[in-house]
This record gives C-alpha cells, sequence and structure tokens, in this order.
C-alpha cells in the first residue's frame, strides 16, 4: 500500500496542527471565563472589610480614591503570581529582556495596561458605584465588539459570519441574565448616575482596545510573558503616578486607605483570593488570543456573566431566577456556534498573514 503524496501528509497534518489549536484556543479563552467568575466572590466580599465598609455612601470621591488603592494592591498580588507561574516554567528572563525591549516591544503591553487598568477595571467600578453592579455587568459584555472592531480596523483580523453570529448569540444571553435587573438601576434621581454611564463606557473600551492592543504585541512575545509585562506596567501607573499624584493634589487620605488595608487581615486574604482568579483568567484570557484571535477569545471569555451567578449562588444558597436558565441556554449555544467553526478559518486570523510590523 503506498503512502500517501507529500502534498496530502502535509495537509493532514496542517489540518491537526489547526484543530488542536482551535481546541486549546477555546479551552483556555473557557478558562478565562471561569476565572473571571469566580473572581467576583472575593472582589464583591472585599468591599465588606475595613477599611471599604465603612466609607459612607455619599462620599463618593473617598470611594473612588478607596478603589484605586484597592485595584493597585490587587494588582500587585497579580504580580506576584505571575511571578511565581512564569518562575516555575522558566520564562523570567524571558519577561525581563522583553519589559526592557520598550520601543519595539514592550511599549504595547504598557498601553494594554492603561486600558486595562485605569480605564477598564477603573471605570467598571465607576458603574458599580455610581449606577449598579448589574448595569457595569451589562456594559461589559459589549466589550468583544469593541475588540473585534479594533482588531479589525487595525490590523485586518478576520471574524466569520458564524463566529459573529455565535458573539451575538452570546451577548444576547448576557443582556438576558442581567437585564430584568437593569431597569431598577437605571432610573432613580441619582445626580451622579452620569459618572456611572461613564464608567460603563469606559469598561468595554477598555478591556476591548487591551485585547486589540496585547494581541499585537503577542506576534513577538509569549503570552505568559506579555501579561507579566501588562501588570507590572499598571502597577507602575498606579504606583508612581495616579496614586502619588491624588496624595499631593488632594486631601484623600491615600496613604491610610493603604495602611488600612494592607493590616487587614481579611480584607488581604479576600485580596489574595481575587488576585489568584485574575492572574490565571487573564493569563488564559492572552493564551487564547495567539490561537484564535482577540474576537473569539473575548467573546467565549463572556461566559463569565454565567459562571459569576452560578459562583454567586453557590456561596449564597440561592437559586437563580427562571430568566438566568433562558440566558444560560443563549450563551452555551452561542459558544457551541463559534466552536462549530472549521479550524483552518480559525488559524487563518488575519486578511494580511505575515502582518503589519510595529
Amino acid at each position: 500500500m503506498h503512502a500517501p503524496p507529500y502534498a496530502a501528509r502535509l495537509q493532514a497534518t496542517l489540518q491537526r496542527h489547526y484543530s488542536r489549536n482551535q481546541r486549546w484556543g477555546f479551552m483556555w479563552a473557557l478558562w478565562t471565563a471561569i476565572l473571571w467568575g469566580a473572581w467576583y466572590v472575593p472582589g464583591t466580599a472585599l468591599w465588606y472589610e475595613a477599611p471599604y465598609v465603612d466609607i459612607p455612601q455619599d462620599q463618593q470621591s473617598l470611594r473612588l480614591a478607596a478603589t484605586a488603592v484597592m485595584t493597585w494592591v490587587h494588582a500587585l498580588a497579580v504580580f506576584v503570581f505571575l511571578l511565581l507561574w512564569n518562575g516555575v516554567l522558566g520564562k523570567v528572563g524571558d519577561y525581563a529582556r522583553t519589559m526592557v525591549r520598550f520601543r519595539r516591544i514592550s511599549k504595547w503591553y504598557a498601553l494594554a495596561s492603561l486600558c486595562g487598568g485605569p480605564m477598564a477595571i477603573f471605570g467598571s467600578y465607576m458603574a458599580m458605584g455610581y449606577v449598579g453592579p448589574v448595569f457595569a455587568a451589562v456594559t461589559s459584555l459589549f466589550y468583544p465588539v469593541i475588540g473585534a472592531v479594533v482588531a479589525r480596523l487595525w490590523y485586518r483580523e478576520k471574524i466569520s459570519t458564524r463566529a459573529a453570529l455565535g458573539m451575538v448569540i452570546i451577548m444576547m444571553g448576557g443582556l438576558v441574565i442581567y437585564g430584568p435587573g437593569l431597569f431598577g438601576e437605571v432610573g432613580g434621581d441619582n445626580s451622579h448616575a452620569w459618572l456611572g454611564y461613564l464608567g460603563g463606557i469606559m469598561s468595554a473600551l477598555g478591556w476591548g482596545m487591551e485585547g486589540a492592543v496585547a494581541a499585537r504585541a503577542m506576534d513577538v512575545t509569549d503570552p505568559d510573558v506579555g501579561i507579566h509585562c501588562r501588570f507590572s506596567f499598571e502597577i507602575l501607573f498606579w504606583g508612581i503616578l495616579i496614586l502619588p499624584a491624588l496624595a499631593l493634589f488632594t486631601s484623600l487620605p491615600i496613604g491610610e486607605l493603604l495602611l488600612t488595608t494592607v493590616q487587614n487581615p481579611k480584607a488581604m486574604v479576600w485580596i489574595v483570593l481575587a488576585s489568584a482568579c485574575h492572574a490565571y483568567c487573564y493569563t488564559a484570557f492572552y493564551k487564547s488570543f495567539s490561537l484564535i484571535g482577540v474576537g473569539r477569545g473575548e467573546a467565549i471569555g463572556n461566559l463569565y456573566a454565567v459562571f459569576a451567578l452560578l459562583f454567586i449562588a453557590a456561596f449564597t444558597l440561592q437559586m437563580p431566577p427562571w430568566y438566568f436558565l433562558v440566558g444560560l441556554i443563549l450563551t452555551v449555544a452561542g459558544s457551541f456556534v463559534m466552536f462549530g467553526e472549521s479550524a483552518e478559518d480559525v488559524a487563518q486570523l488575519r486578511d494580511n498573514p505575515a502582518g503589519e510590523h510595529a
């Protein structure tokens, strides 16, 4: 029996490679959703510990300052977990080499950290503080659209009709899950509500743009190293620029908030747990970009809406309402629609496979 021609063997090998990349890409994106959903439990619990629980509801500037402090301590803890991860993988040297190559490589991770940290995460906390957590969750559901559009316009990442349909179905499922609670938050006579709406827009734009920017840098870097660089720059932005500026030019008690946080064992336990979820959630997030693209990775990551409610229900022992099941069916269906896309379509992420060099 004759062996198949070389071209046929090559095609079969490529098919297996594309299928393996597709499978792992969607698997990493699913882990993103699971860990992102788990993050809501310790992330919410942290607000019930000192100093955050003691801040009056009407002192919004103090609450935002506390959020900034919380975000910085959180980023520091994430950095430690990523250092442990890359240390085990033997990639700390690669991380150091990537950080110092700012002009050609790490500048993209610096920009990604601005989009994901002070813009997206802080904007989401603004939305939660001024309008409510449901509104914050709904606006965040639209970040895959931003990421897909930016990736398409910037470096022509391809999104097939099937992938676009899956994204729409997943977002519809998220809206069904959170929509009924949205009406109770958007109404009212809150004169500061516009800040919450602004924060919601910031979160969707920030997370969407972060994916597109980070994927650009991962053309020439490893995802594990890239996410480590991204949080390194976020630490620097908060710790060297933003928080010192708040301490110097305002009367906000930044130092007191920081000291109270690190001295409270319960608060630090919640931060450590939240940071562990966030560190490896982001690691899986970045890994999915290089395998299945920004739009697909962010869309599957949107399943966090399902897992967040599941984890919260498990810890509060309260079953979610009936419309959660409808949203669950839609989001899972959208995921299967996207996963059913051919491996070859997923493999050719761009219209110009060679890419454009920065």
